[in-house]
């Protein structure tokens, strides 16, 4: 049976077989998505024989994004700028790549806050790696005006700026707390908060009181940086949205059919981390 999979290693935590499998089902597809356990030095050679496989596409995982920029044969803008791919599709046996991270995180801001508009907007963004750049490239796509980075190593920072330009500037975490309070919307994009991580221990106090705060980590499905900041009052987003949203160009790619992020397909995912969670 056709299908698509997601690679990585290690890869088992994966929850993209649960979505898409569920859309499959939801539009009567005939096909398939499953786990493809694939190490780094097979990487290229599972991607390459694509055309010749049961696999349409795949969805690739870290540590395995930047090598199969590498190895696919064509990118889009997108991927380009970012040097990373995330999703591999076919068009008459050709192997094409994209990089889905940055939208699904901007479709997951709107569909959980209609109202509140990118265009214009100072953001601070706490991290400078691969995520920090996918939603720095989808941020400034949306219109907003400058974006903040808080990051120990400068030299990740400062080449965010080569990459993007006059829009990303420098905060030192010195007076971080001070900038916080001309912010609009603060986002961590680090794996601190994660579950065996240590958590994000940024000071909110100067934060401004109306900024909308969101976190890349969904698990837990709302880390302590969440609860402090919503505590205060700030509007929240937790990062299960952007999994889902990242999930949906990738499927229309490979089946023909846009799918949508629903409530049940959220509260889905969701009991599935906390049943994890609470093993």
């Amino acid at each position: 049976m056709k299908g698509a999979c997601v690679i990585g290693w290690p890869i088992g935590h994966s929850r993209s077989p649960l979505i898409h499998n569920y859309w499959l089902k939801k539009y009567g597809i005939d096909a398939i998505y499953e786990i493809q356990p694939v190490e780094a030095h097979k990487v290229a050679e599972f991607i390459s024989t694509l055309p010749s496989s049961r696999f349409i596409g795949c969805n690739v995982t870290i540590p395995h994004k930047e090598t199969a920029f590498e190895v696919v044969s064509t990118v889009d803008q997108v991927a380009r700028r970012l040097g990373a791919v995330n999703t591999v599709y076919l068009r008459n046996k050709t192997v094409c790549g994209t990089n889905t991270d940055g939208e699904g995180f901007t479709a997951s801001l709107k569909q959980a806050h209609p109202f509140f508009r990118l265009e214009g907007k100072t953001a601070i963004i706490i991290g400078a790696g691969g995520a920090a750049k996918a939603i720095i490239g989808a941020l400034l796509d949306e219109g907003a005006e400058g974006i903040g980075v808080i990051n120990r190593t400068r030299t990740r920072v400062q080449n965010l700026q080569k990459q993007f330009g006059r829009s990303v500037f420098e905060i030192d975490e010195a007076i971080a707390v001070s900038q916080l309070k001309n912010c609009e919307l603060l986002v961590n994009t680090t794996s601190q908060g994660m579950e065996g991580q240590p958590p994000l221990e940024q000071d909110l106090q100067n934060l401004n009181p109306s900024a909308l705060v969101a976190d890349i980590v969904y698990t837990p499905l709302e880390t302590v940086f969440l609860q402090r900041a919503r505590d205060r009052g700030n509007p929240t987003l937790g990062g299960l949205g952007m999994l889902l949203h990242q999930a949906v160009r990738g499927f229309e790619l490979w089946f023909g059919v846009k799918p949508e992020v629903t409530t049940e397909l959220y509260e889905l995912v969701a009991a599935d981390v906390q049943r994890v969670h609470q093993q």
